[in-house]
């Protein structure tokens, strides 16, 4: 039997399909070679906001259209988050929670052998539940691999569903990272990206933090870059940003999450600093990585934002000069604190506000790009598009490079940066 595997929302869903797909071949199933058609569908939802929910439910009608007589099965942080919404599931054959990918391969089985459809999802457990030691050993069409090394998440922010579908924080052990890491490195990957649902909160409860799973990853033999997923600033201290800079293979590109500027936002929102706080952590990490790149995610439009909120977060954000921001204005989600908060903002205004600040981090990308030109920057080579070679440097400014040799993609280059453009730089190899 073949299959296909649909992936949504983050870094760490693609890294569990990954670890689907590999199972699947394991036990005997082959890809389908038609993306759309297949004797198993296995959609791996998304549920971050309601939007993340709807795209779901097309989907799967989509894949319930082409493939009638196909098993469908549901999987994700939708089912989880919302078990009881039947209505999301009636395409799906088979329905597992976030903790169930291990019965993935028996679920196929039972209901082969059945023909019976069934809902198997779990509540997360609030202590002691273990990491779901997924593992993978390819990232089939990249040339960076993912890497999950925690899941789960403790800090229930106003607005967010996660920790309830995702559950309570828990990390993958050192040793199992050590091997996964070295069998990635045995397939030939440069680069790795650790990623979690709290990535900042590895190692809770434990001997062990980020740290120490980055100096794994720089030890490995073959890995030539190490890079980090979205992390939390405040858990950023002096004595983890000292243990990274120590890395010459640690990339200094830092996706710090801020979600507003304005400290009366972040209070409603319950995030656990404050725009001085954040600030201060930011000027750490450009004083201990040279060249360095900040990122980050910012909401518009949180429930009880007034426009003098909205300037306040404006103006910080202006002020740290981000590499790069990702706006969005704000999703109510069913489920959680702020849903039903008042002054909830009008959908137009909050699309007034996300197009301010689009222009205005538009313009801090722009800034960015140009303070790297004349610099050299070692940049792994993605891919031959367009008559260019395509890449990023370390701190993630994407390169191109005006050739059409493709037997340098995968590989580390240095390349001088000389000119920009909106959205990447051009560079020359040295």
């Amino acid at each position: 039997m073949n299959f296909n595997i649909v992936t949504l929302g983050c870094k760490v869903n693609q890294y569990e399909s990954q670890a689907m797909r590999e199972a699947m071949i394991k036990n005997g199933f082959t890809l389908s070679d038609d993306k759309d058609k297949a004797d198993i569908t296995i959609i791996n939802s998304c549920t971050v906001t309601s939007v993340s929910d709807a795209k779901n439910r097309k989907i799967i009608s989509r894949a319930r259209r082409a493939n009638p007589d196909g098993i469908i099965i549901l999987t994700g942080c939708m089912p989880q988050a919302f078990p009881d919404d039947y209505n999301s599931f009636k395409d799906c054959d088979i329905v597992l929670g976030n903790a169930k990918r291990a019965e993935l391969i028996p679920a196929i089985n039972k209901y082969i052998t059945e023909k019976h459809g069934f809902v198997s999802i779990t509540d997360h457990q609030t202590k002691n539940e273990l990491f779901e030691n997924l593992s993978v050993s390819s990232f089939d069409g990249h040339t960076r691999a993912f890497v999950k090394i925690e899941d789960g998440c403790n800090r229930f922010c106003s607005y967010c569903i996660i920790p309830y579908a995702r559950g309570r924080v828990r990390s993958k052990s050192l040793d199992s990272l050590k091997k996964e890491i070295e069998n990635i490195a045995l397939r030939g990957y440069k680069e790795v990206v650790l990623v979690g649902i709290n990535l900042s909160a590895y190692g809770l409860g434990e001997n062990f933090n980020l740290a120490d799973a980055v100096e794994i990853c720089c030890d490995t033999q073959g890995i030539e870059r190490v890079r980090l997923g979205s992390i939390e600033p405040e858990q950023m201290d002096d004595e983890m940003i000292s243990r990274l800079s120590k890395q010459d293979k640690f990339c200094p590109q830092f996706h710090l999450s801020l979600q507003s500027g304005c400290d009366k936002t972040l209070r409603d929102m319950n995030r656990h600093y404050n725009s001085a706080e954040y600030a201060e952590i930011v000027n750490k990490l450009r004083n201990a990585f040279e060249n360095s790149s900040i990122t980050t995610d910012v909401m518009v439009g949180f429930a009880g934002e007034s426009e003098q909120d909205f300037k306040a977060s404006m103006d910080f954000v202006k002020s740290i000069g981000f590499a790069k921001v990702h706006v969005f204005p704000y999703s109510r989600r069913r489920g959680t604190k702020a849903y039903d908060a008042p002054d909830q903002i009008l959908p137009a205004e909050k699309e007034k506000r996300a197009s301010l600040m689009g222009e205005l981090v538009e313009k801090s990308r722009f800034e960015f790009l140009s303070s790297q030109i004349g610099k050299t920057e070692s940049v792994l080579i993605e891919r031959l598009r367009h008559d260019c070679l395509e890449g990023y440097s370390k701190n993630y400014t994407p390169v191109h490079i005006l050739l059409k040799d493709a037997s340098l993609c995968g590989k580390i280059a240095d390349v001088r940066i000389v000119s920009s453009e909106n959205d990447y730089c051009i560079g020359e190899l040295v």
